[in-house]
């Protein structure tokens, strides 16, 4: 074995500035940490080429004293520490006092720095962790700090760093947690000689959120505030609509400081269960305040990791806090229509301009191209007046829908009218230059429900529409339906906006909250037990869930050998075949998840989408008003439980701008 040797100063510097100097990011991040704690009101960082060249970060904070300059380029130098107690209370960024020792060993580094009450300045120099010049400079309150040509004296580590634009954008993404963490403070970020963002500093967060995430991202977001057993959180969440297919856009931070927390993630995950599309998640930006010694931030070298003393309260109080936000604040999705490409819009004056030279050129001509010019023009008007178009009659071929096409009731407790046989046969004229013309022709079709094959649940005929939850409805809301477009979307006016229902999504919504709100499930027998013989992981789910499946109104046997014995189902799939369900059943229950009630609630979404009506299925006017009020007369109804919205609004003033009446 070799004689173990003291390391020289200067190398041990070099090995422990790789603790904190991982990259320029790494740099910014603890120079900018220390302006914060300085008191400082504005910070202005500004990059070249990706910060590997050049790195300068100016406050306007408390600034050094000359005496103190040297000192604070010393390892393990801080004012922000004394005792051991003091760890267990750290309320600042930075405490670790490594940040300017580790930098400046393997940087060139420049700093200027004054405090309010002193006449003049400090000017410090240093290469590679040895001090150069220490001088008296001229500067405004607050302090300057350069570093330049970082790792000029480590080549082996600068093989790591990658593209400047790579490092451009890590120093920006830390800038962005910065700014999002501190209002209060007004930060701006040059690159490369063009400004980036700049935040006003005036304490609102939204302000901050709109410079630099953007306009579009801002608009998106409601409002969150709670607070649970001492633990509070702020800030703002987006709306499910506005979900994303990463993870990228949660802002999380614990005291003020950023940190990546698998406990919030999950927190916000799970109160966006059953509103949020799947494989979609939230975006948000999230302020939480927690004892000082109910935390652990030490864990991590860059301290973005952190370990709760009470996983389960900050798990409980984001979720809830979160859920309220969304009962609140969000609302149905507006449509935005864009102006077609061939759209014009004139004023008189210039519609006249545009006009009246052809007139005058008809009647420059001989009379008769003049007077054939009229009376082309009174031929086509009366053609209209005729319903009539290039020569095509209103008399159209009737065309019937095939007989064996089958009605599924929205609400299988509920009878169907007596005149729902009626259907509606859209026919479109041919098209000419002048826009399409299209007739609706009602005809009386003979519908005679097919037999299925499949065995089927006796149907609850005296049940009514009231046996769903409209705990919380306002089944009074004056509505006005419009009609059905593809068989799929409801059409009703309410107020000034324009509403499409996507019926399948609605339906499925109200099941799954009836099935999830009743305290006890009634099940449907069949008319028949059917055997249903399942792949070996299907059936060994199956059979592992055989007292939940019951609880969600299934009776199913183990019948042995990778088969069981469907007796009965619940009664919203009055009607359904249950051929494939078991297996869709088994599927859903086969993914991770521990929890009963998740478990539960796969259940009932899977049962839900099955019972639901299904887009292009015929439903009688009756069923679709009374499926419209539900929806729009309750803040429940917003999503079905796979994430998409169940209703668009489309404004009067959204549609009034598309015509040009308002701007």
């Amino acid at each position: 074995m070799s004689k173990i040797n003291v390391l020289p100063k200067q190398v041990a510097e070099l090995i422990a500035a790789g603790e904190v100097v991982e990259r320029p990011s790494s740099v910014i991040k603890e120079l900018v940490e220390n302006s914060i704690d300085a008191g400082s009101t504005l910070i202005t960082v500004e990059i070249k080429n990706g910060g590997v060249t050049f790195m300068r970060v100016t406050d306007n904070g408390c600034g050094i004293a000359r005496e103190d300059v040297t000192v604070a380029f010393k390892r393990h130098a801080t004012s922000k520490v004394s005792t051991a107690d003091d760890l267990n209370s750290i309320a600042t960024l930075g405490f670790r006092g490594e940040a300017l020792a580790a930098i400046s060993s393997v940087s060139r580094i420049d700093m200027l720095t004054k405090r309010k009450s002193d006449e003049v300045g400090t000017a410090y120099s240093s290469e590679g962790g040895s001090e150069v010049t220490v001088n008296d400079a001229g500067c405004p309150d607050g302090t300057t700090i350069i570093v330049r040509d970082l790792f000029f004296n480590t080549p082996a580590r600068m093989k790591f760093l990658k593209k400047d634009i790579a490092e451009g954008n890590s120093v920006a993404a830390v800038l962005d947690h910065i700014a999002l963490s501190h209002p209060e403070i007004s930060v701006r970020f040059i690159r490369d000689g063009k400004q980036v963002f700049s935040t006003p500093g005036d304490g609102k967060l939204i302000s901050a959120i709109y410079s630099v995430c953007g306009r579009e991202f801002a608009s998106s977001l409601i409002p969150v505030e709670g607070e649970l057993q001492g633990i509070k959180v702020s800030g703002f969440t987006c709306k499910p609509t506005a979900c994303r297919p990463k993870r990228n856009a949660q802002f999380v931070f614990l005291n003020g400081r950023y940190v990546r927390s698998g406990t919030v993630a999950a927190a916000l995950e799970a109160a966006y269960k059953n509103m949020a599309m799947v494989g979609r998640y939230p975006a948000a930006v999230l302020h939480l305040t927690v004892p000082y010694g109910a935390v652990d931030i030490n864990v991590h070298p860059a301290k973005t990791e952190v370990r709760f003393s009470d996983e389960r309260r900050i798990f409980d109080c984001v979720m809830f806090s979160i859920k309220n936000a969304l009962a609140q604040g969000d609302s149905r999705p507006e449509m935005t229509l864009k102006k077609g490409s061939g759209s014009i819009r004139m004023t008189a004056d210039e519609y006249r301009q545009s006009v009246l030279p052809g007139i005058e050129k008809a009647k420059s001509g001989p009379l008769g191209n003049y007077t054939k010019m009229l009376a082309e023009q009174s031929k086509r008007a009366v053609v209209l007046g005729q319903n009539k178009v290039s020569g095509y009659s209103r008399e159209v071929p009737v065309v019937k829908e095939p007989a064996n096409e089958t009605k599924q009731s929205l609400f299988p407790w509920k009878e169907m009218a007596a005149d729902e046989n009626k259907e509606e046969i859209e026919i479109s004229v041919p098209k000419t230059q002048l826009p399409e013309v299209k007739y609706t022709v009602k005809e009386v079709v003979d519908s005679t429900p097919v037999e299925k094959n499949e065995p089927t649940v006796k149907a609850d005929s005296e049940a009514t529409v009231s046996s769903a939850d409209t705990t919380g409805v306002d089944l009074d809301i004056d509505i006005e339906y419009i009609g059905e477009a593809f068989a799929t979307y409801i059409i009703v006016r309410k107020g000034d906006s324009l509403y499409l229902i996507d019926k399948h999504a609605a339906h499925e919504r109200i099941l799954f909250n009836k099935l999830k709100s009743e305290a006890e499930s009634h099940p449907q027998i069949l008319l028949s037990p059917e055997l249903v013989n399942l792949p070996k992981d299907e059936y060994t789910v199956v059979a592992d869930n055989l007292e939940l499946l019951e609880k969600a109104g299934f009776e199913i046997d183990d019948y042995g050998d990778g088969a069981v014995l469907v007796r009965s189902v619940p009664g919203v799939l009055a009607g359904e075949g249950v051929g494939n369900l078991v297996s869709e059943l088994a599927a859903n229950l086969s993914e991770k998840c521990t929890v009963e009630i998740e478990r539960l609630e796969r259940i009932y979404e899977t049962v839900s989408c099955r019972s639901a009506i299904k887009a292009g299925n015929l439903s009688s006017r009756e069923e679709l008003v009374e499926l419209a009020k539900l929806v729009l007369g309750s803040k429940e109804i917003m999503y079905c439980p796979h994430g998409r919205p169940v209703a668009i609004e489309l404004s009067k003033r959204e549609i009034e701008k598309q015509f040009g009446r308002i701007q």
